[in-house]
């Protein structure tokens, strides 16, 4: 059985896009409903920089699934994890991440992406320490977050899934350490998908596969963040996308190219490819 391809953009409020890729005039409160329609899935990113609220996730759900029914959101893990904390004791602060309302996606929750530092230096242990605590499944996640603390307040937490389905996971390391054979061996045994990331050189583009789903992002291949892909990197993304859904595998593209307002289109164009 074939996967389902998926792609998209990281984040979908960028002030620069409005009058670009959102019509001039369109409110900012429809902007998810809009790139909903245009894209297939997003990454929501400001989760990164905080916990957010389980009304926001239920309104993004709604939003989305309005205009499109089947339509994924992947979730940025916060960085107090992966930056501040460094993978060590983490346990209260997944239990805040997942008691802050990344189950209210429901159906609509796609894989959870974990984005390393440069600095952090692969420590095999410690790695394998940290998978080895990430829930699997949304029971095991609502069961996680029943162990929050009052950072994430009793009167908005929520600890209770909706179903019961499993959760992916994906690794974005920055450091040339974790291009190693040692890393491979950890992430595919907790069946961690490595993400593919395409950065101009500035950071390693491993493709290896480590996980049950394929998870790209794509930053720019010539200029970080700001060039837009040509029709030949498109068609060479849309061959790779194609192979990996023939084996089998779910597969999520985001374009996090997003300076110049190329990430919205050159989603829309590999969309274009694919169907």
């Amino acid at each position: 059985m074939s996967g389902q391809v998926r792609v998209g953009i990281s984040g979908w409020r960028y002030p620069a896009w409005r009058g670009d890729f959102y019509p001039t005039g369109l409110p900012q409160r429809r902007e998810l409903e809009y790139a909903a329609d245009h894209l297939t899935s997003i990454e929501v990113n400001g989760s990164f920089y905080s916990l957010q609220r389980p009304s926001s996730y239920a309104a993004w759900r709604t939003e989305a699934t309005r205009v499109k029914p089947a339509f994924v959101f992947s979730v940025k893990g916060p960085r107090y994890v992966s930056h501040l904390k460094r993978l060590k004791g983490v346990e209260i602060p997944l239990a805040n991440f997942f008691a802050s309302g990344v189950l209210a996606l429901g159906p609509a929750l796609g894989p959870i992406l974990w984005q390393l530092p440069e600095n952090l230096r692969l420590d095999a242990a410690v790695l394998d320490e940290f998978l080895a605590g990430l829930p699997r499944s949304t029971t095991e996640a609502a069961e996680l977050a029943t162990r929050h603390d009052d950072k994430v307040p009793d009167d908005r937490a929520l600890t209770a899934a909706e179903d019961h389905r499993p959760i992916h996971y994906a690794l974005e390391f920055r450091s040339a350490s974790f291009a190693t054979a040692e890393a491979d061996a950890v992430l595919r045994r907790h069946r961690i998908a490595t993400v593919l990331a395409d950065t101009a050189g500035r950071w390693p583009k491993v493709d290896q596969d480590t996980g049950p789903v394929r998870y790209v992002r794509l930053h720019g291949d010539q200029e970080l963040y700001a060039s837009g892909y040509t029709d030949r990197a498109v068609d060479e993304w849309a061959d790779r996308c194609r192979g990996w859904s023939a084996a089998g595998q779910d597969v999520f593209v985001y374009f996090d190219n997003d300076v110049k307002g190329y990430a919205p289109r050159d989603a829309m164009r590999l969309i274009d490819r694919l169907t």
